[in-house]
C-alpha cells in the first residue's frame, strides 16, 4: 500500500481509485485531472481483501463494515514528506470501492493561483473589504477549496480571527480555527455558523451553501460586519446570483450582501520542455468564440512527450477564472429580480470576461491548449 501512495505521489497524483472489477482489482491515478489505469500484479486479485483492509486499519475505519459508506483521513510520512490522504469507501456489487484523496503539505499563496493582473487587483480589493460575502462556483474538483485557503491564508495574520466549518477539513491551516460538520450529532453548516458568530470571528468560511438557512444565516453574517467565503455548485458566476434567490434568498439581501461571485476551472498546462508549436484554422477558431491575437504562434502538446512530463505533453494544472463584481448598477438589477441575460449585459458592459475569454488569454501567453479550454468551458449565448 505504500508502494503504491509513493508511486503516485512520483507521478503527481491527487487521486488513488482501488476499484474491484470482474476478476481483477483495477488501479488508477488521476494526474493532471484525467485518470490512468496502472499495471497490477497478476495475483492482486488474491490480495485484493487484504489491500482493502490495509488501507481502512490505516484510516482507522471499522473493517468488519463492508456494507455502508466510510470516510477516515491517513497521516503519513513517505520519503520525509508529510502527506495527509482522505479515504472514501463505497461498497459495489463486486466489492468494496476505496478512493485516496492525496493532500500534500501545500503552500497557499496568492502569486500560485495565476491571476492575470487586472484580476489580481480585484482580488485585491476584495480581500481589503471590511465585510460582505464572496462566494466561488464550479463543479467538485474544480480548485474551490485551494483559492478559498490562499484567500484565508493572505488575511492570515495576529490581529484577525478566523473560523472556518467544512465538510471536512481538508488542510490545516495554522493559526486558524477549523471546524468539521457532523450532521450524525446535528453539527451541520448552519448550526455551527450560528456558534461561530457567538465566537466574535473577524473572517468566516463556510465550506459550502447547500440550503436557505446557511444562505441566510451568512447573509446576516455579513450584514454584521464579517467577510464571508464560501462555496456555490453552479455552473458560471452570474448563475451564482440567480441560484442564491432560486434557493430563497430575497434579491436585496443578495444586492447588498455580495461583493462578488467568482467562477473556475482547471485546465491542464503545457509541459514547457516540450510544447510544440501548432497550427490553427482562423476560421474555426472564431466559430468557437476565439477572435483576438489570431495571427500569433501558439503553442500544443507534444504527442510523445518527454521525460519531465512523463510522455503526457503536460505537466501540472492552472486555473481559468470569470469574476463578476457586483457592482451599485448591478446591485439595482439583482435588487429588480433581473434576467440572467440583462445581469450578463451589464456585466459585459463593465468589463466581464467569461471562463472561456480568459482561458483564451492563457492560450495566448503558451500556458495550456485550446483544446483544453474547449473541453472545461461552454460556449458564452448571451440571447
Amino acid at each position: 500500500m505504500n508502494q503504491i501512495i509513493r508511486e503516485a505521489l512520483t507521478q503527481r497524483a491527487t487521486d488513488i481509485h482501488l476499484e474491484p472489477v470482474h476478476d481483477n482489482l483495477r488501479i488508477r491515478y488521476r494526474v493532471d485531472g484525467l485518470l490512468h489505469e496502472v499495471p497490477v500484479p497478476e495475483n492482486i486479485r488474491q490480495l485484493q481483501g487484504s489491500v482493502l483492509a490495509r488501507v481502512k486499519v490505516m484510516a482507522k475505519l471499522d473493517i468488519a463494515e463492508k456494507r455502508l459508506p466510510q470516510d477516515g483521513r491517513i497521516h503519513l510520512r513517505l520519503d520525509n514528506q508529510g502527506i495527509d490522504v482522505r479515504v472514501a469507501t463505497i461498497p459495489s456489487v463486486e466489492g468494496e470501492s476505496i478512493s485516496l484523496r492525496l493532500l500534500g503539505q501545500q503552500r497557499f499563496t496568492l502569486d500560485r493561483l495565476g491571476f492575470t493582473p487586472a484580476y489580481r487587483a480585484k482580488i485585491d480589493q476584495l480581500l481589503a473589504k471590511p465585510n460582505g460575502i464572496v462566494l466561488v462556483t464550479g463543479p467538485t474538483g474544480s480548485g474551490k477549496s485551494t483559492t478559498l485557503y490562499t484567500f484565508l491564508s493572505a488575511l492570515n495574520s495576529i490581529h484577525r480571527r478566523i473560523v472556518t466549518i467544512e465538510d471536512p477539513v481538508e488542510h490545516k491551516l495554522p493559526g486558524v480555527v477549523q471546524i468539521a460538520v457532523k450532521p450524525e450529532i446535528n453539527l451541520t453548516f448552519a448550526a455551527g455558523l450560528r456558534s461561530i458568530l457567538r465566537g466574535d470571528p473577524n473572517v468566516v468560511m463556510i465550506g459550502e451553501i447547500r440550503d436557505l438557512e446557511t444562505a441566510e444565516i451568512a447573509v446576516r453574517a455579513s450584514l454584521t460586519g464579517h467577510l464571508v467565503f464560501s462555496t456555490l455548485h453552479t455552473n458560471d458566476s452570474i448563475g451564482g446570483i440567480t441560484r442564491l434567490v432560486e434557493m430563497g434568498v430575497e434579491p436585496f439581501l443578495v444586492a447588498t450582501s455580495v461583493r462578488a461571485f467568482l467562477a473556475q476551472r482547471l485546465v491542464r498546462s503545457l509541459c514547457p520542455q516540450c510544447r510544440v508549436p501548432v497550427e490553427y484554422s482562423e476560421e474555426k477558431l472564431r466559430a468557437r468564440g476565439f477572435a483576438e491575437g489570431l495571427g500569433q504562434t501558439f503553442y500544443g502538446a507534444n504527442p510523445g512527450g518527454c521525460h519531465a512530463c512523463r510522455s503526457t505533453g503536460y505537466h501540472g494544472r492552472l486555473a481559468i477564472y470569470e469574476i463578476a463584481l457586483l457592482t451599485p448598477a448591478m446591485q439595482d438589477l439583482v435588487a429588480s429580480r433581473a434576467s440572467s441575460n440583462d445581469l450578463l449585459r451589464l456585466a459585459r458592459a463593465e468589463g466581464f470576461l467569461s471562463l472561456r475569454e480568459y482561458g483564451w488569454l492563457k492560450v495566448l501567453a503558451g500556458h495550456t491548449t485550446v483544446e483544453e479550454v474547449m473541453r472545461v468551458t461552454s460556449e458564452d449565448h448571451l440571447d
